[in-house]
């Protein structure tokens, strides 16, 4: 529980931090809009191509782990972007509440938590659960939200304006581009390594700033608004976790490997969809709300996942 909450902190201390300067009038009105789009068009790609550039085969090549832990995260997708079309919300709005329930902090907690309870050797897993999360359901939320926002029915036409807006999508291009270096000159240039990793590092924090000057701007108090937050919540923190254990079950893989994609898929919501709610003006105040209630309330999931637990080192 004390190594949770050690790793929750900084989370609560950065979005109180943006919540502050702005309440002070340190930053502007328009500060949320410009620091999420440093995040989205500069730090996150550089972070992206990052980790997608030194992934290494072997650390990667764990068919079981990526199967349990990427199905989960593709079945509460489909099954929250799903109910929330049939509830008549907006393709856009059904994207973001799928990622809010599907995306797990798999960069800013995944690493410290599994390092601290699994050790170093599971590491490789926590770097398959990130790429999972920023790449896989990211780009197929973005395409979603992309074919929403075409009006042409073409089915032609439609298809090329989605690939045309894809191609010019920073979160897309960053992560093909990482994997087309790697492929193709085996490493990063340290100089350019440098500049990523410094980029890179900036995401993170920066989203959860922005996160906290979001909050900050003045709008009427509405306890409905809190309904919408709760449901994801639960589809966060139980839904995604209960599917994971049936996956793993499903694929009979080891105690061990269950028990680390268990606790990668029970993390609360990471910043990603944020910065995608916020950059396209849709459904940011639930996600906003939906982050800090899964955060909280995942300092008590996370410790009961934990006992949960039979086995703590995975091979």
């Amino acid at each position: 529980m004390i190594s949770i909450t050690l790793t929750v902190l900084p989370i609560f201390a950065l979005v109180f931090a943006g919540w502050a300067v702005r309440k002070l009038g340190i930053l502007g009105p328009n500060s949320t809009t410009e620091l999420n789009r440093f995040v989205v068009y500069l730090a996150l790609p550089a972070l992206l191509f990052d980790i997608v550039a030194h992934a290494q085969g072997a650390d990667i090549r764990q068919p079981g782990f990526a199967a349990a832990f990427g199905l989960s995260c593709l079945i509460t997708f489909a099954i929250t972007v799903g109910v929330s079309a049939y509830c008549r919300r907006a393709w856009a709005e059904a994207a973001i509440d799928g990622l809010n329930a599907a995306y797990p902090n798999t960069g800013f907690m995944g690493f410290p938590l599994v390092l601290a309870i699994f050790g170093e050797c599971a590491l490789p897993l926590a770097l398959i659960a990130t790429i999972t999360t920023v790449c896989v359901i990211f780009g197929i939320a973005i395409v979603i939200i992309e074919m929403s926002r075409q009006r042409d029915r073409h089915m032609g036409r439609l298809l090329t304006k989605v690939l045309w807006s894809l191609l010019r999508n920073p979160l897309i291009l960053a992560p093909v581009a990482g994997a087309a270096v790697t492929l193709t000159f085996g490493a990063v240039p340290k100089p350019a390594e440098t500049f990523l990793k410094l980029l890179g590092s900036a995401a993170s924090p920066c989203a959860l700033i922005a996160l906290g000057l979001f909050l900050a701007e003045p709008r009427k108090s509405d306890a409905s608004n809190l309904r919408t937050p709760l449901l994801l919540a639960i589809g966060k923190l139980i839904v995604q976790p209960a599917v994971t254990l049936g996956v793993a079950a499903a694929l009979r893989l080891p105690a061990a490997t269950t028990d680390a994609a268990l606790l990668l898929a029970a993390l609360p919501t990471g910043t990603g969809p944020f910065m995608l709610a916020e950059l396209y003006r849709c459904e940011a105040f639930v996600t906003a709300r939906t982050i800090l209630i899964t955060t909280f309330i995942s300092i008590f999931t996370i410790a009961i996942y934990m006992h949960v637990i039979a086995h703590v080192t995975v091979p």
